[in-house]
């Protein structure tokens, strides 16, 4: 399980990276379906570390620095904001949900750091 934990971290980090590039890029023209493809796949990846990890901390797996659940935390809070608060003008909307993939691409990284 620890392995898979490991191996979802490196493919959510390039997702998110590559999700809000494809975001940012998708502002100036028409975004198609493979944007929001990618952006819920970075989501989905997201929610799956986190349940991974839950997984890992009921099975008394640790992390040896506490701020690793913060970390995972905060990109998932990053990662559903935008489903929230994000304006319902599909520009500042999609630039919303690109900025926050790219802070969870960042947490993600920052997690792996302390994990």
């Amino acid at each position: 399980m620890l392995a898979v934990h490991h191996w979802n971290a490196f493919l959510l980090i390039a997702v998110c990276a590559a999700a809000s590039v494809a975001a940012f890029r998708a502002r100036r023209g028409r975004a198609g379906s493979f944007v929001g493809h990618l952006l819920a796949l970075a989501q989905t990846l997201l929610v799956a570390q986190v349940a991974l990890g839950l997984l890992l901390l009921s099975d008394h797996h640790r992390a040896a620095d506490h701020l690793h659940y913060a970390y995972g935390t905060f990109a998932l809070a990053a990662v559903l904001s935008p489903w929230l608060y994000a304006p319902s003008e599909p520009r500042a909307r999609l630039t919303w949900f690109a900025v926050a993939t790219v802070v969870a691409a960042a947490l993600g990284v920052r997690a792996w750091m302390t994990a």
